[in-house]
């Protein structure tokens, strides 16, 4: 059986950013979201997802780009030691990993700040279905063990497995894509880190899916090429990461190198043929919190 959790990241980025998640949920196959406890547009997120009682909402842990939810007084090391803006995580995600595979974060301090971001949407009256994080920085061990703790601590019983599954997925197919032939060749090197996840996971009690598909392809996906990722998926349960959003004047004031792509993203995940695609491909959707009450 093959089974598909369709998540949209940065729920609560942008107001644009949620009408589309919820339009995507609405109309098409999104059946969670994961929301950024320090995005702007937080409190509208959370009063669309109290009308959606459907879409599972997840917790984006964020640590790169933005400011931390706890107070940043007690967080020094998880904050940029140069920049403009005082009390701001790290902008540059290469920094951020040579930092995290240095052992350069307080485990402690990392926990305080996962936990107040998902005891924030906790707060709201929300129940937190699973964790992912912000350009997927919980692929690192240390940053991957704080989540595991914070999330026992919050009662959390999912995490994204931010793995693709590359036995499924041949160099071939980005033929002529100079872009998505890159993003290959780095994500076979980050899959390297799969092995002491799942050893850390198995100790934690926690679920998590087989991997994720879309990664790969994050700005460039289309019909063709997730027809090809779905096309191909092994028997298991399996997350398609999405971006759904507008393009509109908020969005393009934010820090992010996904703009028109959100509204490509947000068409496609509405689309009619899609949905009658993944019945052709005997492809069960399924929400995160489904998942994580299904017998193991």
């Amino acid at each position: 059986m093959r089974q598909l959790i369709v998540n949209a990241d940065d729920f609560g980025l942008t107001a644009g950013v949620n009408r589309a998640i919820v339009e995507a949920h609405r109309d098409g196959i999104v059946s969670s979201a994961t929301l950024m406890a320090n995005g702007a547009a937080f409190d509208d997120a959370v009063q669309a997802a109290r009308a959606l009682p459907n879409l599972s909402i997840g917790c984006h842990i964020v640590l790169v780009d933005g400011a931390p939810v706890a107070p940043p007084g007690g967080l020094d090391t998880l904050l940029a030691i140069r920049s403009a803006e005082p009390g701001q995580f790290y902008s540059n995600l290469s920094a951020f990993a040579a930092r995290a595979m240095l052992g350069g974060f307080d485990r402690e301090q990392l926990v305080e700040e996962i936990t107040a971001q998902i005891k924030k949407i906790q707060a709201a009256g929300i129940e937190v279905s699973h964790l992912d994080s912000h350009k997927h920085t919980h692929i690192f061990p240390e940053i991957l063990a704080a989540m595991l703790r914070a999330a026992r601590i919050c009662g959390v019983r999912a995490i994204r497995s931010p793995f693709v599954p590359m036995k499924a997925i041949m160099a071939q197919q980005f033929a002529g894509k100079r872009t998505l032939l890159k993003r290959y060749g780095q994500v076979r090197v980050l899959n390297s880190f799969a092995r002491p996840f799942r050893r850390h996971l198995e100790r934690s009690g926690l679920r998590a899916p087989d991997g994720v598909i879309g990664v790969i392809e994050t700005g460039l996906l289309d019909a063709a090429l997730l027809r090809q990722a779905l096309t191909r998926l092994p028997e298991g349960t399996w997350e398609l990461v999405s971006h759904p959003g507008y393009a509109d004047q908020d969005l393009r004031a934010i820090h992010t190198r996904l703009i028109e792509s959100r509204e490509r993203e947000r068409d496609l995940l509405t689309s009619p043929e899609l949905k009658e695609f993944l019945k052709q491909q005997k492809i069960r959707v399924l929400s995160y919190r489904e998942f994580a009450n299904q017998t193991p």
